[in-house]
């Protein structure tokens, strides 16, 4: 079977809009990651970035990244204003489901879990204040899986009854335009997703590479 062309179906819902500007829900992973998304979808929507990310370790560097997205929201020149909503920092509630896929590499079961848990939170929040779509930064990243990430967003989309924004942030050269945003905006640009687990992992790279 043909995988999905998600960006093609997030053109048809902008297209679709015919002049409405609703209301969108982004959960947001970083100020990097959210650059591109943020510039692109703001000509279309009314959005509060949702900033839950209860895996990011340690405390030190979640709140760095939570003033960084905040810094960011602040300079970027919109057509519509961009609000912000902090989630809990709630890293117990990330360790409970990495029990048993500690050793997993970045990419796998692990991290669709912790896709999950902080899509449900997002989904959670877009029903309970009434927004019109939710949806994610976070296929923007070369790394992660947009398949599974739509995938878990449309049936939390579905279990909570508020429609998830589908999307794949890596097409139009997004994810370069991210690192061009970055670049001019000065923002902090981590070297890890946000886990100690790929921090780990990022370690591990660094040090094969230097071997080589």
């Amino acid at each position: 079977m043909d995988k999905r062309n998600y960006q093609s179906e997030l053109d048809k819902v902008i297209d679709g809009l015919d002049g409405r500007v609703p209301k969108l829900l982004l959960h947001s992973c970083c100020a990097p990651c959210s650059s591109y998304v943020l510039e692109y979808l703001s000509n279309y929507f009314e959005i509060t970035v949702f900033y839950y990310n209860p895996n990011i370790s340690p405390a030190e560097e979640y709140e760095k990244r939570v003033e960084e997205q905040q810094k960011f929201i602040m300079e970027l020149p919109t057509k519509y204003p961009i609000a912000f909503i902090a989630g809990k920092y709630e890293p117990e509630r990330f360790y409970e489901l990495a029990k048993g896929l500690e050793q997993l590499p970045e990419g796998g079961e692990r991290c669709f879990k912790c896709y999950e848990l902080r899509l449900r939170e997002a989904a959670i929040c877009a029903k309970n204040a009434d927004f019109d779509y939710f949806t994610t930064t976070l296929s923007i990243s070369p790394l992660k899986n947009a398949e599974k990430l739509n995938e878990i967003g449309e049936n939390l989309g579905r279990q909570y009854s508020v429609s998830y924004l589908p999307g794949n942030f890596k097409k139009k050269n997004g994810y370069l335009r991210s690192v061009k945003l970055s670049a001019e905006y000065g923002l902090y640009r981590q070297d890890y997703c946000g886990c100690i687990y790929s921090k780990r992992d990022a370690e591990k790279r660094v040090t094969e590479q230097c071997r080589q």
